[in-house]
């Protein structure tokens, strides 16, 4: 950034004006009086967030921006300036451990990101440099260099294209990596250069950069010798942008106009807002109540302390007189200093070590979804990806799901089924029966078995092929789906042609003609050639493309016949056709395309329009001046596109099927019996988009449908804003007042006789709902909301991407913070991705921006069932139990610290050893808790994706609301008191060796923190349902470690340790068979009421429901596996019978 900044200030004026200039090849221009070269950003790509100067200050400045990392600071700092009960290396080792591994992650994972980057950065490109191809680093381009580019290759920043190895000056480009759109991208080079680069002199006057990627305004002078400059537009057709790939075409040369930090990818490059998990929020909940039960352990024994000072005798005894200085310190900062020693002695109440382990378990937890073979699918050969680890249980906390259609419900995959021409139905059968390949099925009753007029019939086809902006590639160039290029399976070497195209409509509408005997042939030098039934070639040349956009939903072409006749063709969405359309026409064919609409078909209308030589002249005169020109290039065109699209004449309209996802009634039916809210959010129009929530079963036959669209609006002949108040009152009373509450989320009972409703919504209503910010509007949102929580599924039609986000955000942020998640597939469905708690890309068509900003990525929808029913669910419970437990054992850890304090009078005197201290969360109680929370299923996942209503037992947080975390910090307790006393009556007579010997308070400490150790290991034993090899591993081995580690420190096997105060304890506490009574009294005792209550209970619900597989004993044990753990799936794992 401090480079760029740089570079800015550097650049002149650069900054301050709208437009820059690049001299192509910075070969001066003639009509310059001085050539003074530009200043712009170099090439280089930075992506990384560390450099090796400023990874240790800035990341120990993030890391201790961590509250809890920040405390252990602040007590580690205490101890070393205070005269401390305790070692600065209790608290120091601890927290050097956190901070380092920490480290480590983060500087390796900013490793990652600069390798990235230096592959980027050093990637050889080609660069003409005086009449020589030269190759240099992609970091050393500058803007005015003229760089090859060869085929399958990346562009190494965003170039003007000067010339094309095709013979038709274009070339193909997929921007998949940019924009998620993975069909060909057709650009074109500037007209009538010369075809010597060497000897080009010419300027670019173009825009400042911008992240748009489908703008670009900018024109090119061309300087010829005594001549005055010819001057031609540029825009986005002309622009190759970073990232994107060069496809079929040999090689291209273009000029840097945009390089490194400021192309449109890198200003495209949004860092994800930091998502913050459930379990996290609780946490510091939990830390905040821990933090307090702190404060008031060392105000308690402060306090105490010096209450027992002021008795006579005790504040000053006969064997330990003060000092001078003693008695004239103040006291005070004598009391105070007390205080912070109490709090350094109980700190390790505070779990510093789990959110280490938590880190662990969320980044070591997210390979299971990785591995899981189930989410393999076999046509692309991909699994699942992970792209953020920190969520994983957000995936067990799902209460919506906001969902796109095209690509996500349905495959996008598109199939010409039918059109209507004139008001007559057609449909294709099969190439053998009419001469010309039509089939009526029906249409008007008047006129059964009728035709549309041949001029009729053959005028669409020609529309067909000719109102598109598809390519055709011939079958000997190497057709493969790898290129995204649809072949053909027909026969005939003509009809063995591949079509290249950004829409797979466009290229089922090519095909759709060409199945009724129209075939596109391709364009050369802007002649479009088609074939028509006769087998004669039909020359047209293309005079203007005006293209589709999101705002007209429609585009059209002006083209030339061999007769002379200029004529426009426009497709596009009903709602866009008809208001330009003569109104006895639409009658004719509105029909079916409401019928086609209704059957769930995609649909588009076709309208022509036959101009004039004088109206040509002029709209081609606006056409040329509106793309010259520099500002308000987009508004100018769009003035002209609308002025010249009305008055046409509807021909018919076209219906093109979108199939179902694999599953994906199934899926969605499994979320709504989960209690998740599906919302369907699309751009398509709503009796498309209705018939697909039926086919899924979102809608039921029986569901009554709540709809609040332009249509309904427009019903009773008022204003919009009292008839959208009306219909919210109305709608409010039916499904809010009127209905039973639902309890659990949404599921559908079947018996039931409760009315289910469905909600219906378009984007220009949801305009008048969400954009106003008067009160008004404030309760229109406010019913909105309220309707649409009570109804089953909710269907919002004609969205735009931002207003996906709108809803998505709205309901993230209504009463309960719900936790919403977000599925899409294209880059229009980044906006809500992104917006969402959590966010899924699908690795459909539509390329990969969705996955790349996606949280996590899956093949399929299908695949959401067991990404949430089974690895979210599991994902929750192993980390809420985590979290707990962490808590739990820290609790009983300090409860006999703080008990001891009573026995001493208060003098800060630690229980338990140094050595203690330090390891007892890093080493002796840590691995058994991050194996459980890895690989623990309390419920197998056969089990969690037959039963859906699982899902529901630990939604809305339920594993870690306050309750449970009451009942484990009372279990805490109840051991704590149960270690600290039972010890304590064992110490009756502390003359527990046969010699006499008496026991120290060294003993006393290590006999608690023995029984500590092995109550809180076994009781995460009892808590294990599923267990393996692992499990057994770190349980019994850490505690054989604690054992072997007490004997080292004691001496026996390292024998120069003689000089610190375990010295033979271990030993000799072993020694004492009282000790060992004690020790395994108290561990059962603590353990009782867990193994009490796994006796006792008795199987209930979905529990009691699990199936043993073939090949199970009938005592329930687990079938042993030849494979190793970490080599299975999680389907492998749910073969296991859960105890």
């Amino acid at each position: 950034m401090l480079r760029r900044g740089l570079n800015r200030l550097l650049g002149g004026d650069e900054s301050r004006v709208d437009s820059r200039t690049v001299y192509v090849g910075h070969r001066p221009s003639p009509t310059a009086p001085a050539f003074v070269p530009s200043k712009f950003c170099d090439n280089r790509i930075v992506s990384s967030k560390y450099t090796v100067w400023n990874f240790l200050p800035k990341n120990l400045f993030e890391q201790f921006r961590r509250i809890a990392n920040f405390y252990f600071l602040i007590i580690f700092l205490v101890q070393v300036i205070v005269d401390t009960p305790t070692s600065p290396v209790t608290s120091g080792l601890p927290l050097f451990f956190v901070i380092t591994v920490t480290a480590i992650k983060q500087g390796y994972e900013d490793w990652l990101r600069h390798k990235a980057d230096n592959e980027v950065n050093k990637y050889p490109v080609l660069v003409l440099e005086n009449g020589q191809r030269t190759q240099k680093e992609s970091e050393k381009i500058k803007v005015g260099d003229i760089v090859e580019v060869l085929e399958d290759k990346t562009f190494p920043c965003d170039l003007i294209l000067l010339k094309s190895s095709r013979d038709d000056d274009t070339c193909f480009v997929t921007t998949a990596s940019l924009d998620g759109e993975s069909n060909h991208k057709t650009h074109y080079t500037v007209p009538d250069l010369d075809s010597d680069l060497v000897v080009l002199n010419a300027t670019i006057e173009c825009e400042q950069p911008q992240p748009d990627l489908y703008k670009f305004v900018g024109r090119m002078h061309i300087h010829k010798d005594n001549q005055e400059p010819a001057v031609r537009s540029l825009g986005p057709e002309n622009l190759l942008l970073k990232g994107a790939t060069l496809k079929n075409t040999r090689a291209v040369y273009g000029v840097a106009v945009y390089t490194g930090m400021e192309t449109k990818m890198a200003l495209n490059y949004q860092g994800k807002s930091q998502k913050r998990s459930v379990v996290e929020k609780s946490i510091n909940g939990f830390l905040l109540v821990y933090l307090c039960i702190l404060l008031s352990k060392a105000l308690v024994c402060t306090t105490l302390k010096y209450v027992w000072q002021s008795r006579p005798g005790q504040d000053e005894p006969w064997y330990n007189q003060k000092t001078l200085k003693e008695k004239e310190a103040n006291v005070f900062l004598k009391m105070f200093t007390d205080f912070l020693s109490f709090m350094v002695l109980f700190n390790f109440i505070i779990p510093v070590s789990m959110y280490v382990t938590v880190e662990m378990q969320k980044f070591l937890g997210s390979f299971f979804i990785t591995w899981d073979r189930d989410f393999l699918d076999q046509e692309i050969q991909e699994g699942a990806l992970v792209n953020t680890s920190d969520l994983n249980e957000e995936l067990g906390q799902v209460e919506y799901v906001f969902t796109d259609k095209t690509g996500t419900l349905t495959q996008n995959n598109m199939e010409f089924i039918e059109c209507c021409i004139d008001g007559f139905q057609y449909k294709y059968q099969n190439l053998h029966m009419e001469v010309d390949g039509f089939c009526v099925t029906d249409g008007p009753v008047s006129k059964l078995q009728q035709k549309a007029e041949q001029e009729k019939e053959e005028l669409f086809l020609r529309a067909l092929c000719l109102c598109h902006t598809v390519q055709v590639k011939e079958a000997g160039q190497g057709v493969s789906s790898a290129d995204q290029v649809d072949g053909l399976d027909v026969t005939s070497a003509m009809e063995q042609r591949g079509f290249i195209a950004s829409s797979p409509d466009e290229v089922a509408l090519v095909k759709g003609a060409m199945k009724f005997g129209f075939t596109f042939l391709g364009l050369e030098c802007k002649s479009m050639k088609i074939m028509n039934r006769s087998k004669k070639i039909e020359a047209y040349e293309l005079l203007h493309v005006l293209n589709f956009d999101p705002v007209r939903r429609r585009m059209s072409v002006i083209v030339r016949s061999a007769e002379g006749e200029t004529l426009l063709f426009c497709k596009g969405a009903d709602s866009s056709i008809f208001p330009r359309v003569k109104q006895e026409e639409v009658d004719r064919i509105r029909m079916h395309v409401e019928r086609n609409a209704t059957e769930g078909y995609r649909t588009l209308c076709v309208a022509y329009k036959q101009l004039s030589n004088e109206v040509f002249a002029r709209v081609d005169g606006q056409l040329r001046e509106a793309r010259l020109a520099l500002q308000d290039r987009e508004e100018k065109l769009m003035a002209v596109y609308n002025q010249v699209e009305i008055g046409m004449s509807l021909i018919g309209a076209t219906a093109v099927e979108d199939r179902l996802q694999e599953e994906a009634a199934e899926t969605m039916e499994a979320l709504q019996s989960a209690g998740i809210k599906v919302w369907v959010l699309t751009g398509d129009k709503m009796e498309t988009a209705k018939s697909t929530c039926y086919a899924c079963r979102l809608f039921q036959r029986s569901t009554e449908l709540l709809e609040l669209t332009v249509r309904t609006l427009e019903e009773g002949g008022r204003k919009r804003e009292e008839r959208l108040h009306e219909l919210l009152q109305d709608y409010h009373r039916r499904a809010v007042q009127d209905a039973p509450p639902l309890k659990g989320g949404v599921t559908r009972s079947w018996s039931s006789a409760a009315q289910e409703y469905g909600f219906i919504i378009d984007g220009a209503t949801l305009s008048l709902v969400l954009n106003t910010s008067d009160a008004i509007s404030s309760s229109h949102k406010n019913l909105f909301l309220q309707i649409c929580q009570n109804c089953t599924a909710v269907l919002c039609c004609r969205m735009a991407p931002l207003q996906k986000a709108q809803i998505v955000k709205m309901v993230k942020n209504s009463k309960g913070s719900p936790i919403t998640l977000s599925v899409g597939d294209g880059a229009n469905d980044v906006s809500m991705i992104l917006e969402a708690h959590v966010g899924i890309g699908i690795k459909g068509k539509e390329g990969r921006q969705a996955v790349r900003n996606s949280d996590y990525a899956i093949p399929k929808l299908k695949h959401l069932k067991k990404l949430l029913l089974a690895h979210g669910h599991l994902y929750y419970v192993r980390i809420a139990h985590l979290v707990q437990y962490f808590f739990y054992k820290n609790l009983c850890f300090i409860l006999p610290q703080f008990l001891y304090q009573f026995f001493c009078g208060y003098s800060q005197q630690p229980l338990y050893d140094a050595a203690y201290l330090t390891m007892y969360n890093i080493c002796f109680t840590s691995m058994p808790i991050l194996a459980y929370s890895l690989l623990e299923q309390h419920i197998c996942i056969e089990v969690l994706l037959e039963n859906a209503t699982l899902y529901r037992q630990v939604a809305k947080n339920a594993m870690l609301r306050w309750c449970p975390f009451l009942c484990w910090t009372i279990l805490g307790v109840f051991q704590g008191l149960l270690f600290f006393f039972g010890v304590h009556s064992l110490f009756g007579n502390s003359a527990l060796q046969d010699n006499g010997q008496v026991f120290g308070n060294w003993s006393f400490g290590t006999i608690v923190f023995t029984v500590l150790v092995f109550t809180v290991t076994l009781k995460l034993a009892l808590d294990t349902r599923h267990w393996t090899w692992i499990n057994h591993f770190v349980i019994w081995g850490s505690l054989a470690f604690y054992v072997f580690f007490s004997f080292f420190w004691g001496g026996i096997i390292w024998p120069f340790l003689k000089q610190q105060r375990l010295y033979f304890v271990f030993a000799n506490m072993l020694s004492s068979v009282s000790a060992w009574l004690v020790i395994i009294l108290l561990i059962l005792l603590s353990l009782l009421p867990d193994i009490l209550v796994v006796v006792l209970r008795k199987p209930q619900g979905p529990y009691a429901q699990q199936k043993k597989p073939a090949g199970h004993s009938s005592t329930g044990g687990p079938q042993s596996f030849s494979r190793p753990l970490l080599m299975r799936t999680f389907s492998d794992e749910s073969e296991n019978t859960v105890l």
